[in-house]
């Protein structure tokens, strides 16, 4: 019955095609909202890849909507989430006229917090610039209702002082906080506890999944279907969230926190002082021994380093030492009793990795990979994280799942490899799923170019770097600029950089001069430019139209060689008897290949031309599944095809590109 009442509204003359200017009906769009109302009907899982156009949100929203059932919808980035919740959902729900209510939930880091706004107005800011926006902050305060920093346009989203005015899971009070009956988090999570579907992020689906209960208990409301977009994301997050770390980062904040709490403690600051200095010190003392170790690695490398266990041993002294002075004034104030179960909780993990807790990484028996643990340590500019990450998070994903009873659909454009999901499956502990791939509607053999370019040598040779870009300028040029260049490492995307200044009638906008967001907003309103562009340009970008005419992806993203993790992994499917190169490498490496490839064309009306620079794609014989996980491009080795077609306007092709 739900399945025939989600068809029927998405159908020719159903509710949504009435109600929404400039609907149109798509069969992918609705085959996929049906296998989503069968997945709610029977409580089961359902994997379902849905390529660029197809209308995916509608397909999850009609059903959902439509079930009368407690939904929890979630999805890959506050930004996004934003967009459901405040465009896509207030869309479909009036179309339907669907009685139900909903909330919008995110993490703590996004909600102003009280207390610690009171501390630091009362703090002493470096600059005109902090103090004009911290009175900005505080006159918003009086007003808000909910609490949310994304209403504050005024201050840079980047500001170091939303820092100082949120609280984490470390530093909040809980409910001995004195503003605890007014906290934003806390109205925030009784309006999800009540609603009948919630929208949150997977940050916040995956601290609910570890049980981070950060002081409020269950941080989301049961439900009866989790609906997951962006899934391709999943397994990376969850690596995330059930690991545990300790940072430099952490203690010098705990530090900052202690001293802020003697503003209401008479004569603590005398004895606290000195100790949180002595940490600090050693914090620096430690970050110069690690000078002549690699950027990050297994734990057992960084105990290899002579200079390294005095200097961790000696920050765990000094850790100790502030803890035994907090823990003296921990009945002053809630704030000090929670910063002394802080300095607790950092010290019994700094001595999980400073050589005094053995073993440095957990080696679990072959025959049982999926509880092993990898310890590891990655420096920063100014510090070191210490992390301890599990190999396999297939088992308590599968936990949760059927701890909740519900129906769970995993959706995104970039799933399966080779039209098989079984790395994806594998990953998340997903047994025999329901699973669906509806391609994208879009005709991309006509719409785009897959060029290879001649000449180019292997991605390993010392030269690959400058002529990659000489073949690439005539490109540019062929498409005035308009240019996304992917690359593989921050190394090669800075050798680009320099190879490129000067050299190009279009600006050149690279990663890192300015926020992420401040970046592709002056990208878009260039017309022109050319982005050069990492990890985090590879996903979530969306540029649709004339502003992006060409995709440069340098090399096959195979991950980095030197992550512990990956590295862990590896050697555990090895043990267990499976190849690590093709049974997760390569999958890994093509459907990131495949969220690179997807920035190109986003619209029915979009046209462009994929550049790739890594001749593996027809020299081994894995290239093919590359090739045959990307959209079926026209492919050419031709440049003259390539500056014809970019110079040739693209007839206009009908079709609708609504959610």
């Amino acid at each position: 019955m739900l399945a025939e009442d989600s068809l029927s509204a998405l159908d020719e003359g159903g509710a949504l095609a009435k109600r929404i200017p400039g609907f149109v009906p798509r069969p992918a769009q609705q085959r996929m909202a049906a296998a989503v109302a069968q997945a709610i009907d029977a409580g089961s899982e359902l994997v379902a890849e849905a390529g660029t156009g197809t209308g995916k949100t509608y397909a999850y929203l009609v059903p959902a909507l439509l079930s009368g059932k407690r939904i929890i919808l979630s999805t890959g980035t506050r930004a996004l989430q934003d967009q459901l919740y405040h465009r896509d959902l207030p869309r479909v729900r009036e179309a339907l006229g669907a009685r139900l209510s909903t909330a919008l939930l995110k993490g703590r880091a996004n909600y102003l917090c009280l207390y610690r706004l009171e501390q630091a107005v009362g703090d002493r800011h470096g600059s005109r610039q902090q103090a004009a926006d911290i009175a900005r902050i505080r006159a918003w305060a009086g007003r808000t209702q909910r609490g949310d920093i994304g209403e504050v346009d005024a201050v840079a989203e980047d500001s170091p002082l939303w820092r100082d005015v949120t609280s984490t899971t470390d530093n909040c009070l809980g409910s001995e906080c004195p503003f605890y009956e007014d906290c934003f988090v806390v109205r925030a999570r009784q309006c999800a506890q009540e609603a009948d579907l919630v929208v949150v992020n997977h940050h916040l689906l995956f601290a609910d999944i570890a049980l981070r209960q950060e002081g409020f208990g269950e941080i989301l409301p049961g439900a009866q279907a989790f609906v997951l977009d962006e899934a391709h994301q999943l397994p990376e997050l969850a690596s995330q969230f059930f690991s545990v770390s300790v940072s430099s980062r952490q203690l010098h904040d705990l530090g900052r926190d202690a001293l802020a709490e003697c503003a209401n403690a008479p004569g603590s600051l005398g004895l606290l002082q000195p100790l949180t200095s002595g940490l600090e010190q050693r914090l620096s003392e430690l970050r110069l021994a690690l000078e002549s170790v690699p950027g990050r690695g297994s734990l057992g490398r960084l105990h290899g380093c002579a200079a390294a266990l005095p200097a961790l041993a000696a920050v765990g002294v000094a850790l100790g030492e502030l803890h035994g002075g907090l823990a003296a004034h921990a009945e002053r104030s809630p704030g000090f009793s929670a910063c002394a179960e802080r300095a607790e909780e950092a010290l019994r993990l700094w001595q999980r990795f400073d050589g005094s807790s053995q073993p440095a990484v957990d080696e679990t028996p072959a025959e049982e990979d999926a509880g092993a643990q990898v310890r590891w340590y990655e420096l920063t500019p100014r510090g070191v994280v210490f992390s301890q990450t599990p190999l396999d998070v297939a088992a308590p994903m599968r936990a949760y799942r059927e701890r909740s009873q519900a129906a769970w659909i995993f959706t995104s454009a970039t799933l399966s490899v080779g039209g098989r999901f079984d790395h994806f499956c594998r990953q998340l502990g997903l047994w025999q799923p329901e699973t669906l791939i509806e391609s994208s509607p879009f005709d991309y053999s006509r719409q785009a170019l897959a060029y290879l370019p001649k000449g180019l040598p292997e991605p390993a040779h010392q030269a690959f770097g400058e002529r990659l870009i000489e073949a690439v300028l005539p490109v540019l040029a062929a498409s005035a600029g308009r240019a996304f260049l992917l690359f593989t490492s921050h190394r090669a995307l800075n050798r680009a950089a320099e190879l490129l200044e000067g050299r190009l009638p279009f600006p050149l906008f690279v990663q890192g001069s300015l926020p992420r967001s401040a970046l592709l907003d002056a990208f878009r309103e260039s017309g022109d430019g050319v982005l050069l562009g990492a990890a985090s340009f590879w996903e979530g970008v969306d540029v649709a139209g004339d502003a992006l005419r060409v995709v440069v992806i340098d090399k096959l993203p195979f991950a980095a060689p030197d992550d512990p993790v990956l590295e862990a992994r590896l050697e555990a499917l090895r043990r267990q008897g499976g190849n690590p190169f093709r049974d997760w490498q390569l999958p890994a490496a093509a459907l990131a290949l495949k969220q690179g490839a997807g920035r190109l064309i986003r619209t029915h009306s979009d046209s462009g031309v994929l550049v790739l620079g890594d001749l593996r794609l027809v020299t081994k014989p894995y290239g093919r599944l590359f090739i045959d996980s990307l959209p079926p491009f026209t492919r050419t080795r031709d440049l003259a095809q390539v500056q014809a077609f970019l110079q040739t306007p693209l007839p206009g092709i009908a079709g609708e590109d609504a959610a």
